[in-house]
């Protein structure tokens, strides 16, 4: 551990498993003491410990569970209340989003609101909650998590809406980036296929992964750490000068493989 971000405090929402997991993790070996807004305390898949419990038993940072709904926002404001136990909110990472539904055809608006609430709506207002503080106190660093998906089309039921969605959260941070200048620093990651989350379990194909993979660069897929050091990056000073940009952490799929 560096403590690039010793004496910091972090809200990552849908923390609990999968990337959200990753980057909690990350944030914490790096000295963040870390509010976990999920809907759940342990994760989905893989590892079962809770991750509040992974950070305490394996960095020296703290951290709580606070169960959050996204799509509520008083819910996403009391997630950042919970920060003040702490000294107050640095780190805002809006990760919490959904895929599946259907095809484009026969999507109603059932399909739309489910998406749009979670991975727009929720990303939207949890900006607002952590800016609120942050532009008070005169400093913050907010990190949406968006998708290879807002670069490139993919073909899955419910892939349009996801794409829109991601298209979108990447196009607010860079709104933001210039709202919310230059005290508080608004960027977003792109992740391409990673594996062990919740997402890659409910739409797991082995065989379908391992051709990803190998349409990478890298010749592998993503792994949630491998988000956790790009989230830290953009949390700590080592990206003072960066705003309203966005990085693909996808192993080089979308420069450089695909179909």
């Amino acid at each position: 551990m560096s403590d690039l971000l010793a004496g910091k405090t972090a809200v990552v929402t849908g923390g609990s498993s999968g990337i959200g997991r990753g980057i909690s993790l990350a944030l914490a070996r790096e000295g963040a003491d870390v509010v976990v807004a999920d809907l759940q305390e342990a994760p989905r898949t893989g590892d079962t410990t809770p991750t509040v419990e992974a950070i305490e038993e394996r960095t020296d940072a703290d951290a709580e569970w606070v169960e959050t709904d996204v799509t509520d926002i008083d819910s996403l404001r009391n997630a950042v209340d919970h920060a003040e136990a702490w000294g107050g909110i640095d780190v805002m990472v809006n990760n919490a989003g959904i895929t599946g539904g259907s095809d484009f055809l026969d999507a109603d608006e059932d399909d739309y609101y489910r998406i749009t609430d979670v991975n727009l709506k929720g990303v939207y207002f949890g900006c607002q909650a952590a800016a609120e503080r942050m532009v008070a106190n005169g400093s913050g660093s907010i990190i949406n998590i968006s998708s290879t998906g807002a670069d490139r089309g993919f073909e899955e039921p419910g892939a349009t809406l996801y794409c829109a969605t991601k298209g979108g959260v990447r196009s607010m941070t860079w709104a933001l980036g210039e709202i919310l200048g230059p005290e508080v620093r608004v960027n977003a990651i792109q992740p391409g296929f990673t594996g062990e989350t919740g997402l890659a379990a409910d739409n797991h194909d082995a065989e379908a992964e391992a051709e990803r993979a190998a349409e990478t660069a890298m010749g592998r897929s993503g792994r949630p750490e491998d988000l956790g050091n790009a989230a830290v990056f953009f949390a700590s000073d080592l990206s003072s000068y960066i705003t309203a940009e966005s990085l693909l952490v996808d192993g080089g799929w979308v420069h450089t493989g695909g179909p």
